[in-house]
């Protein structure tokens, strides 16, 4: 193999994914590092002037190469994940992390960018923000640390990395790991594209029965549908003890990952002269204090109890009389809840789902983007990582704004949950090429089965319009300078804005009408059952939201405070005893598997949802008052948050759309839980 058939050493504008493979990582890597080594060098040598374009010109160019590369390697690990692939991964993990974070902490590097911040009055508003962020970062990444301390710094940065792709992948592990193979009998009550699902994996393996995963469009139905009450004992049992010392794999239990990873945190946020880990997270966040957020937090979760407790008496006295279930058990909820749903306002989630299939779903979604944004959407031809992902373009008036990958089905090897991540960010670039950005959209839904589309839930289209919001704020941005176009240099609680936006418009009724057509008949989805789901949007909404407020309180308190990484289920069991109304069973492993806060960035930021809610709703509320598809309301969006990016501070951005600061009060109402 010569250097010149790498794909990953490829200078063409998008990854050529299929052909990448494990034995081309470490050459190509090393390759990269070693020249943004040198760009490094080169950067930080006196006869280099410490002026912005300069620095762009000889390092940025070579920096992103190097990002753009080992992306790519880092997208496979999470969607097509192989034992040779993680062990590639793996080798090289420890050099990328030692690289970017002496990169971050390189004192003359830092002198160069204060400088250039000196006089950084005729700067345009972007590099000023940039810069702004540059200065915050070094601080952040150790650059004014010295000797040892800059030393133990590194050796955490690298330590850290290592720690949370071992999470990640035990909690990959534990999830592909597992099978239950169930007969016919112990199915009743589950839809039938998912029986159809199952008995095809099993059949698939040579085994008798149906293949059931906890893969969540396996897992989630079960739970869901099935009256057999042992198997959702079953399942939920598996599930929320995965990656634990309860779980079916002891080996993978995450205990000791998550204990060291909180004590290195504690350990960096110390070297860095604060307190705690929580309060170096919020330095580039809206909120102020870890005090704000528990603040706001409690707040919210005094408003949502009475709701909440509402919620639970209703299901509880459902579930006594018509079920017979006197003690309603963690594994019964979902089945009784559904019970309760189709009871009150007569319509399941199966029968939604037989009017949302993929194809029309994905039509009237680009139909909405289209007519909102001034933008079409045409299916495009790039190498993929998957038979089933498709690639799309953007254009307006016949230019490319920005492409993306999607990537819809839950499969072996791919990590869980659903997430929008960057290929390549929009910028000018040094050498006068403009760059337009790149997204990878990810989900994990049901594939389809047999000769018929996919079929979604409602909860599945939400998710999808969700990504999209994440998708068009990087897309959409007409922002030129790297380190602040698209979600880039936007504050973590914030950055779920558009994606939450998106999600009300799949409670309209003009646009449920766009996204629906039956499976069987292709009749549109009637507006008696739209009206029933709109009475339903708020079932169980204060139950829902102290689950996310326990999260995020635990989440937060536990980088708040020193020496919790020795009590981590105590602190959890002290949360639901302060928050939840229905705190699950003392096996319950959720924290094993959380890794939106070991292994996903949201460390002391998982608040970020409910505080971007407030945002989003508030932002909604401006489309409802003017008119959902007002162009000018469409237009004002646009340009004042997803154009925008980061090259202002968020607040400034909501401002200039909403003309004043969110409030409080459309979050509430949209959630069923204002109080007159």
């Amino acid at each position: 193999m010569t250097m010149t058939t790498n794909p990953l050493l490829s200078t063409a504008p998008l990854p050529a994914f299929a052909s990448i493979k494990p034995e081309h990582i470490r050459p190509a890597v090393e390759a990269l590092l070693e020249q943004a080594r040198a760009a490094l060098a080169t950067a930080t040598d006196a006869a280099t002037p410490a002026d912005y374009d300069t620095l762009a010109r000889v390092l940025s160019v070579a920096t992103e190469r190097l990002s753009h590369a080992w992306g790519a390697v880092g997208h496979l690990n999470a969607v097509a994940n192989t034992p040779e692939l993680r062990e590639a991964y793996n080798a090289m993990l420890p050099a990328v992390t030692e690289f970017y974070t002496a990169l971050g902490a390189d004192e003359r590097l830092y002198a160069k960018y204060k400088a250039i911040n000196a006089g950084a009055a005729g700067l345009s508003p972007a590099r000023r923000q940039v810069l702004k962020h540059w200065i915050r970062d070094f601080v952040l990444s150790g650059a004014e640390l010295q000797g040892a301390a800059k030393e133990r710094f590194a050796a955490i940065q690298e330590q850290s990395a290592e720690l949370a792709q071992k999470f990640s992948e035990h909690v990959m592990d534990a999830t592909d790991g597992y099978a239950y193979y169930a007969t016919a009998e112990e199915l009743a009550g589950v839809p039938e594209d998912v029986v159809a699902n199952a008995r095809a994996a099993a059949e698939a393996e040579g085994k008798p029965g149906h293949k059931l995963t906890l893969h969540f469009p396996s897992y989630f139905p079960v739970m869901q549908y099935a009256a057999n009450r042992a198997l959702r004992e079953t399942l939920y049992r598996a599930y929320v003890t995965r990656a634990s010392e309860f779980g079916d794999k002891p080996e993978l239990d995450n205990s000791p990952l998550m204990q060291q990873l909180l004590m290195l945190r504690q350990e960096e946020a110390l070297l860095l002269g604060f307190k705690n880990f929580a309060e170096v997270s919020l330095v580039a966040k809206m909120a102020e204090s870890p005090a704000q957020v528990l603040d706001f937090l409690r707040d919210l979760s005094a408003r949502a109890r009475p709701f909440a407790e509402k919620d639970l008496a209703e299901l509880r006295e459902f579930a006594a009389k018509e079920l017979g279930l006197a003690e309603l058990q963690a594994w019964d909820q979902a089945y009784a809840s559904e019970k309760l749903k189709e009871a009150r306002y007569a319509f399941s989630d199966q029968e939604v789902r037989q009017y949302l299939t993929v194809p029309r779903v994905l039509s009237g979604l680009f139909d909405i983007i289209q007519r909102l944004f001034d933008v079409r959407i045409i299916e495009s031809q790039a190498e993929v990582w998957h038979e089933s992902v498709k690639f799309y373009r953007l254009e307006r008036a016949g230019q490319l704004v920005g492409q993306f990958y999607l990537d819809l089905y839950a499969r072996p090897g791919k990590r869980p949950g659903a997430w929008m991540d960057e290929v390549r960010s929009r910028w000018a670039r040094p050498e006068g090429v403009q760059q337009t950005p790149v997204a990878q959209l990810v989900c994990n839904f049901a594939s389809p089965a047999g000769d018929k589309p996919a079929l979604l839930t409602h909860d599945d289209v939400t998710t999808l319009f969700h990504e999209f919001g994440h998708g068009l704020h990087h897309l959409l941005t007409q922002v030129d300078e790297l380190g602040v176009s698209g979600i880039s240099g936007v504050e973590w609680d914030a950055v779920e804005l558009p994606s939450q936006f998106m999600e009300n418009f799949c409670w309209e009724w003009e646009v449920l009408q766009q996204l629906s057509s039956h499976v069987e008949t292709g009749a549109p989805l009637p507006r008696a059952l739209f009206d029933k789901m709109t009475a339903a949007k708020n079932f169980q909404s204060g139950l829902q939201t102290l689950r996310q407020i326990e999260f995020s309180l635990f989440d937060m308190r536990l980088h708040a405070e020193p020496g919790r990484e020795a009590q981590i289920q105590a602190l959890l069991d002290e949360v639901r005893s302060e928050v939840s109304v229905n705190p699950p069973p003392a096996f319950n492993r959720f924290q094993h598997s959380f890794s939106h806060i070991f292994a996903g960035g949201y460390s002391a930021g998982y608040y970020s949802y409910k505080w971007a809610e407030v945002l989003s709703a508030d932002a909604w509320s401006a489309f409802e008052e003017e008119g959902v598809f007002n162009p000018a309301t469409g237009s004002r969006y646009l340009h004042s948050i997803l154009e925008a990016g980061g090259a202002r501070d968020a607040m400034d951005s909501f401002k200039a759309f909403r003309g004043r600061e969110p409030k409080i009060d459309a979050l509430l109402r949209h959630q069923g839980m204002a109080t007159a």
